[in-house]
């Protein structure tokens, strides 16, 4: 799609969601393309601002700020980006971050506490049966998408359980370096998540009227070994992205 019409589009959405996080991402890579680079950056640090997990925002951010030729902004920005990288054990953005950091000659900054922030204590359990873990939660105030797969998540899938995906879903853009205003790569997002809430192909097909959006081979192998242990992205150091061809 012209970059233009995902501008537009992507617009939209945000307008229709102001808190959505996933649509400034998907913003800000259209701008890039188009190398409108202060919009760019101005919208991944929105994006940042919104989800504070979304480590590889404020890394865009950053780099957008300085091809603009902010270097301060991008100094702002960049820090905290670190900062949340390292505290979440984000590898890549981390090391992506710092590298930008020394490109401006600005200092890392020293980060005391290196516990992720992932490791949280759940919230206390609601009176709604997740169908994914059969634990007791909360239900979600509203269904995430606008279609059938949507409203079945919302009925079936505790806000908690969905939380954990957003966390999970967020490390997984950092790591295959996703670009969601890519089609292909969007359709990797949800193939995983659809693993991990259980949207299955064969519910996919009954409830969407469609067939699954295709991902490819390189993409699904490594999204099924990543949920074949169970989700946990730690033992790959931030190489993830190394097992897919670039």
């Amino acid at each position: 799609m012209d970059p233009e019409k995902r501008i537009e589009q992507f617009q939209r959405l945000i307008a229709d969601d102001p808190n959505n996080d996933m649509a400034y991402f998907s913003l800000g890579n259209a701008f890039l393309q188009s190398d409108r680079y202060n919009e760019a950056a101005d919208t991944f640090e929105k994006c940042a601002k919104i989800n504070e997990a979304m480590t590889k925002a404020y890394q865009l951010a950053g780099d957008a700020y300085i091809k603009a030729g902010h270097n301060d902004k991008a100094k702002l920005i960049l820090t905290t980006g670190y900062i949340e990288a390292t505290t979440r054990g984000d590898m890549l953005p981390k090391k992506a971050i710092a590298e930008l950091l020394e490109s401006i000659n600005a200092e890392l900054p020293t980060v005391e506490d290196s516990k992720p922030k992932a490791a949280q204590t759940k919230s206390p359990a609601g009176d709604f049966k997740c169908s994914k873990t059969g634990e007791m939660g909360n239900k979600l105030a509203r269904a995430p998408f606008r279609n059938a797969m949507g409203i079945w998540i919302q009925e079936n899938i505790s806000n908690e359980t969905f939380t954990e995906w957003i966390h999970l879903g967020t490390k997984i853009i950092n790591e295959l370096r996703l670009d969601l205003s890519r089609d292909d790569h969007d359709a990797v997002y949800e193939y995983g998540m659809r693993i991990f809430i259980g949207f299955n192909d064969e519910l996919y097909k009954r409830l969407m009227d469609d067939t699954p959006p295709s991902v490819d081979g390189q993409f699904r192998s490594v999204i099924d070994e990543m949920m074949s242990m169970g989700g946990h992205l730690e033992s790959f150091q931030g190489n993830l992205h190394t097992k897919v061809d670039e």
